[in-house]
């Protein structure tokens, strides 16, 4: 049985790294007391299913895709920001699918990725200084103080947008919104509507034909239309993930039921911090991002500390080293970790290492360097004979410009066209399904190791 989760108090008398300062506690205390009240947004039963389902990610009989907005924003929970993300995701999940020959397993990075770490408690626009934005969960991003002052009463606006955005991804994966047919032809158009290379468009034609394949021999169509889709968040705001913590009646565990992976960021990874202490407790599959800075030694540590039973799914580790360093930074880490004989799942966050700002400004990610550093990640796997066992992507559904490069060959002077996170710049539609291609590639190369290629499916694996 794991230990009682700690209370905020001593959560915090650890040094809770990237938390807002408040102005009024009563307040606080009352916003929290009403969270406890509210139902789970997940089911601790959902939790031990995605958890089986990681263990087969850590051993390379699964793919994991993770992907979703960097930040979420109050003002996009719509029907159609909704559709469009979790199109992207399942189209994105049949090209891997077909690719690799094992299942995906599809996680979204929503339904609570509502707040963002900083790297400065303030901004500075001409001589006004005011608390940064770090989330619609926390503040608002107009630059004025009344809107940056930070507002707990904002975390029940959390709890009713995840349990909305929650109910309707419910509805479009078992409703046939996910049916594999109409997913591919997604694919289909985008191949003939792009300027993408030829390879590419052989492998959606080899896809059709598969799938004319599977109903020509009568498979059921019904079996084509509902998919297994999991929700994740960065565990940032301890007030809000301390509050949605239940105790399972079955077991008498601790889950948080805000989302069914949570997970702890290269800013919060304090071997003796808070959230590492907190994320210890709970019972979720948990994730555990790893940048430039952690040392092989570090990332042992975090893991013994995190996944002290060894027990396979409980633990997802996402580096994020950037295009320059994957590939000397990662190895000694993968073979540190691999030596304490867990099984956790490697997953490439080839996003956050690979950030500039432009010449107008325009924070941005260049699609080739993406692309490298999931190159390097495959490159460093391939060598070391271990499994590359997934991807974790900020992305949308929208035709926006906030990455250059990518078959659109977006260029600098395109951001301003339409540049609308509320944070870090995101692939847009095309950039995500092209990388869904590139990765296909590399999953088709055999040098890369398998546990199990070749086995039965069902259109949920789609």
């Amino acid at each position: 049985m794991l230990d009682p989760i700690p209370s905020l108090a001593e959560l915090h008398r650890l040094g809770a790294a990237q938390q807002p300062a408040y102005p009024d506690a009563d307040e606080v205390a009352r916003v929290l007391a009403e969270l406890r009240r509210r139902p789970p947004l997940v089911f601790a039963g959902e939790c031990d299913e995605l958890r089986s389902k990681v263990a087969d990610v850590a051993a390379g009989r699964s793919f994991l895709l993770q992907g979703g907005d960097c930040a979420e924003t109050f003002d996009t929970v719509t029907a159609a920001n909704i559709r469009g993300k979790l199109r992207v995701l399942l189209s994105m999940a049949v090209v891997l699918t077909y690719a690799a020959q094992v299942p995906v397993l599809k996680v979204g990075r929503i339904a609570g990725q509502y707040a963002k770490p900083r790297s400065r408690d303030t901004e500075t626009r001409g001589a006004t200084t005011l608390p940064a934005y770090r989330g619609d969960a926390v503040n608002a991003l107009d630059f004025s103080p009344t809107a940056r002052q930070p507002d707990p009463r904002r975390l029940i606006e959390v709890y009713n947008h995840s349990a909305a955005t929650l109910n309707l991804l419910r509805a479009f994966v078992t409703g046939g919104f996910a049916d594999l047919r109409a997913v591919h032809s997604w694919n289909s158009d985008f191949v003939r509507n792009s300027n993408v290379e030829e390879r590419y468009e052989e492998l959606a034609a080899e896809i059709e034909r598969a799938l004319a394949f599977m109903v020509a021999c009568g498979v059921d169509s019904d079996t084509f239309r509902t998919v297994d889709f999991y929700s994740s968040h960065e565990a940032l705001l301890l007030e809000y993930e301390h509050a949605l913590t239940r105790i399972d009646s079955r077991t008498d565990t601790p889950y948080n039921v805000s989302a069914h992976m949570v997970w702890i960021g290269e800013r919060t990874r304090q071997l003796d911090g808070a959230h590492v202490e907190y994320l210890r407790h709970l019972r979720n599959p948990i994730g555990l991002k790893l940048g430039p800075s952690a040392t092989p030694s570090e990332a042992v540590q975090l893991v013994e500390r995190l996944d002290p039973d060894s027990e396979p799914g409980r633990l997802t580790i996402i580096s994020r080293m950037g295009a320059d360093r994957v590939r000397d930074m990662l190895p000694p880490i993968i073979e540190a970790v691999e030596d304490t004989g867990r099984e956790v799942a490697w997953v490439c966050d080839p996003m956050h290492g690979n950030t500039f700002e432009t010449s107008l400004g325009y924070k941005t990610r260049a699609f080739s360097q993406v692309a490298d550093e999931l190159n390097g990640f495959f490159d460093v796997h391939q060598e070391l004979g271990t499994w590359p066992g997934g991807v974790h992507i900020e992305l949308t559904g929208d035709d926006v410009t906030e990455c250059v490069g990518g078959v659109g060959e977006l260029a600098e002077a395109d951001l301003a066209n339409r540049y609308e996170t509320a944070c870090d710049p995101r692939l847009n539609r095309n950039q995500s399904l092209e990388l869904a291609f590139l990765i296909a590639e590399r999953l088709t190369d055999g040098r890369i190791r398998r546990v199990n290629p070749v086995q039965e499916y069902s259109a949920e694996d789609f």
